[in-house]
């Protein structure tokens, strides 16, 4: 379907993390489309697709060593309760990555570092004190049928970031859906703790940097990307900005899905769900 205003590429402020759309900008494209985008500029992208905030804060990138922690066992764990989506939604992600690589193959596939899923709540958590989260997160999920739940994909959308955009598939934040996060967040708040360094996320030797606006970003979820302020997606990759704005000008074709599980991850580099930690228990 046609962009819609309210919804159209926006910045949204890193430091107040508001999900309501301010003027798009004009942005100077600094390279060509066909050139491959630096690893900071994908970095941005990426950690705007799990923020679903504006163009990453400036400063240097942390490294993970810089915690007494050891890499295996942090002392505080950053973590993400989210939904995984059924097989409609995947194949249909799937489908739009696989168009996105195309036209763009710097971008990122949906491998198992970028699993398709709703982030429900991103949050600092003891490493000790996983095993309680576990349990108050499947206490909630006894009382809901999740996989009952139908929600309605309705459009994309897409964060810019110089000339090349982070796209996703935005979903309807139903009631029961709302209801679902708060229950979750509330079972889980009392085990977390208000920040951590870049220890408590995922990182290989391969890549050990974290950005520190990730950090920002978990310390807020609670208060200001829930609720009514919830603005659930499902992530689908990279693509130049002008195939972007031609694929958003398509009609699109609502569908709806229903998750067919969740689980908790530990966040990674990007923003990602990086590494499975739990699945969690759902009704049938």
């Amino acid at each position: 379907m046609e962009k819609e205003s309210s919804f159209q590429p926006s910045v949204f402020s890193v430091s107040s993390c508001s999900i309501i759309p301010t003027v798009k900008p004009t942005v100077k494209p600094t390279m060509k489309p066909t050139m491959k985008p630096s690893s900071n500029i994908l970095r941005n992208l990426l950690i705007q697709g799990a923020m679903l905030c504006a163009l990453a804060l400036p400063g240097t990138i942390a490294r993970a060593e810089e915690s007494v922690a050891t890499a295996d066992k942090p002392a505080v764990t950053a973590i993400d309760i989210l939904l995984e989506p059924d097989a409609t939604m995947i194949e249909h992600a799937e489908a739009v990555n696989a168009r996105l690589r195309a036209s763009f193959p710097e971008g990122y596939a949906l491998d198992a570092a970028h699993r398709p899923h709703i982030s429900m709540f991103q949050c600092f958590v003891p490493t000790a004190d996983l095993d309680k989260v576990y349990a108050a997160a499947n206490k909630v999920l006894a009382n809901e049928k999740v996989t009952d739940l139908k929600l309605k994909a309705f459009k994309y959308y897409y964060l810019p970031s110089e000339n090349i955009g982070l796209s996703g598939v935005v979903v309807e934040p139903t009631p029961e859906l709302i209801k679902l996060q708060a229950d979750l967040i509330a079972a889980v708040k009392p085990f977390t703790k208000k920040t951590a360094t870049v220890a408590a996320f995922f990182t290989t030797p391969e890549h050990p940097e974290i950005h520190p606006a990730l950090i920002s970003y978990v310390e807020v979820f609670a208060t200001e990307h829930a609720g009514k302020h919830f603005l659930p997606h499902v992530s689908t990759g990279i693509a130049t900005k002008e195939y972007l704005d031609k694929m958003l000008a398509e009609p699109f074709k609502d569908f709806t899905f229903a998750p067919a599980g969740a689980a908790v991850y530990q966040l990674g580099d990007y923003g990602t769900a990086a590494k499975r930690l739990k699945a969690l228990d759902v009704k049938p």
